[in-house]
């Protein structure tokens, strides 16, 4: 999975995975007026529109996150000063952020009635539990360790919680074996390091994911295997960086034939879908080698 040069830590920034010293602007944590409105809106559209979208949950995705394009990009929307919340941040997303919440308002839009809309205190209280359980280890918030840092691990940890379904072997994906170390071995790039015990914690994590399989599509099986993936899949880019697991997220698209990428990216400054293909797009990137692909599932 090394087959490129390793870039230096600014590959960690640019994805927006990492979080180095800098922190977000400080803002209210529970999300602003505005946060809530987007959220509220969106939601409302997708029961409004969920059968004109298509049938499937990934149809329904990929239409939410379409209505997002133009959204700014910001690094390091969760890193607020003080104990570990949750962020609800709308506003302004980075490449997880952006995935999150898609995934969120789909799975809320899929299942939710009418009168959780027009209750405002309802809604956010669901809005709020549905992102703790995708954004936290198996969906309870104890803390900055309790968040699931690596992706590799949002995606097992999710698809242990019937959330997701990851799909990389599936489609002909092979086993990386380098351990994931990079969150201990750069303390100085996280504020929250500083701490023995958080260190001590996510040193923890890192090692019991050494016995956890991780599959990823090289980059050139990505086009022969695009067939396989389908609207709304989340899409992971594999870092050659060492100890990193992932470099940026962001959902497929099949747009005038092709399979693209939407997703937040510093690149642009905004939500936006790739003009490239997702092979295309991966084989330029350095520092990124593959991809894995894990299914959002609807909820029962």
């Amino acid at each position: 999975m090394r087959a490129r040069a390793v870039l230096a830590l600014g590959a960690v920034v640019f994805a927006g995975l990492a979080a180095p010293g800098a922190r977000a602007q400080e803002r209210p944590a529970e999300g602003t007026a505005r946060d809530w409105q987007i959220a509220h809106e969106q939601v409302a559209w997708a029961m409004t529109h969920r059968r004109a979208v298509g049938p499937g949950f990934g149809e329904l995705l990929g239409a939410i996150g379409e209505r997002l394009v133009g959204t700014r990009y910001e690094p390091h929307t969760l890193e607020l000063a003080g104990p570990e919340r949750l962020v609800v941040n709308l506003e302004s997303l980075d490449c997880v952020t952006f995935v999150e919440n898609v995934l969120v308002m789909a799975r809320l839009a899929w299942t939710a009635e009418a009168a959780l809309v027009e209750d405002p205190h309802r809604f956010e209280a669901a809005y709020r539990r549905e992102l703790t359980a995708i954004r936290y280890r198996d969906g309870v918030l104890d803390g900055y360790p309790s968040r699931l840092h690596y992706f590799s691990e949002w995606i097992g940890n999710n698809e242990a919680k019937g959330l997701v379904d990851g799909i990389s072997q599936a489609l002909g994906g092979v086993v990386d074996e380098s351990p994931l170390h990079f969150m201990s071995t750069h303390p100085d790039a996280y504020r929250q390091l500083a701490d023995p015990g958080v260190l001590a914690a996510i040193a923890g994590t890192e090692a019991g994911l050494a016995s956890v399989p991780r599959h990823y599509l090289p980059e050139d099986g990505i086009e022969d295997a695009a067939r396989g993936i389908r609207e709304g899949d989340i899409i992971a880019a594999t870092s050659t960086v060492p100890g990193l697991d992932i470099a940026h997220t962001g959902i497929a698209v099949w747009r005038d034939g092709a399979l693209r990428l939407m997703h937040a990216p510093l690149v642009g400054s905004h939500v936006q879908i790739s003009d490239e293909t997702l092979a295309e797009r991966i084989g330029r990137i350095e520092g990124q080698d593959g991809i894995m692909v894990a299914r959002p599932l609807p909820p029962r």
